[in-house]
This record gives structure tokens, C-alpha cells and sequence, in this order.
């Protein structure tokens, strides 16, 4: 039987590795990673591009229909909270944003060691259960 959550893998990194995955630096400092995303068919997506891509398409659709619009909003406008997300990384799996259990599993134990290494500051895996994930705070809920 199917598990009825999915799972994702995030990650975080220094400034010059950020840069790096972000398409703005070096990308030899990144190798060992980008060779991992490959075996598993992966890639990363920058937090703060994904905010500010969701910000972006709510205000061309109509933000009424995007329930974490300000909330978002708010998260990229802030300086500190900019810094902190353009450093975290959502790895999407064949394409997926959210996958099946075995295939986070898989890909957690094999960026491990980048962790052990510290290309990866910070290796969190999530599951789509809604009880597990944070909430609008107060003044964002509708």
C-alpha cells in the first residue's frame, strides 16, 4: 500500500556554494553535489526564487486565489529572511517538488556525506502531512 504523504528534501549552504547552486559562482566548489542531483535524477530550486516565482504568479493570476501570498510576500521583502532562503534549496526529483518516500530516503543517504564534509550545512527532510508543516502566522491567515 501507498503511503498518502510525500516527501521532500531541502538543504542548506555557505554563501560561495549558494552562489554557486544558484548559477552565480563556481561550480567546481559544487561538483561533488551536482553529481549526487544527477545519480537521482534531481535538482535544486532556491527558496527565495521559488517565493519571489509564487509572489510573481499570484500578481499576474490575481493574488485572491494564493492563500500564502502575503505571507510569502512579506518573507521576500524581509532582508534577513532574503539572506536565509537564497542559501536553502528545495531538490525537486524528476521534476517532482514532492516524491514518494523511498526516492527522499535514497537521495538523503547519498547527500549524507556532503553533510559529513560540510558542502551541506543543513540536510532536512519533510513529509506533506499538513499537521507537520508550519502555519500562516496570525496576521497572514484569512
Amino acid at each position: 500500500m501507498d503511503e498518502p504523504w510525500k516527501y521532500q528534501i531541502r538543504i542548506d549552504l555557505d554563501d560561495a556554494a549558494a552562489e554557486a547552486a544558484r548559477g552565480e559562482g563556481d561550480h567546481a566548489s559544487i561538483k561533488p553535489l551536482e553529481d549526487t542531483l544527477a545519480r537521482h535524477h534531481a535538482v535544486l530550486k532556491c527558496q527565495f526564487h521559488a517565493f519571489a516565482d509564487y509572489v510573481a504568479e499570484a500578481e499576474a493570476q490575481g493574488v485572491a486565489n494564493y492563500p500564502l501570498y502575503a505571507w510569502t510576500k512579506a518573507t521576500i521583502e524581509n532582508p534577513d529572511k532574503r539572506a536565509k532562503y537564497l542559501k536553502s534549496f528545495t531538490l525537486y526529483v524528476e521534476g517532482e517538488e514532492v516524491y514518494a518516500r523511498h526516492l527522499a530516503d535514497a537521495l538523503e543517504a547519498d547527500l549524507q556525506p556532503l553533510v559529513e564534509r560540510g558542502l551541506i550545512k543543513r540536510l532536512a527532510k519533510y513529509d506533506s502531512n499538513p499537521a507537520n508543516n508550519p502555519q500562516p502566522p496570525a496576521q497572514y491567515r484569512g
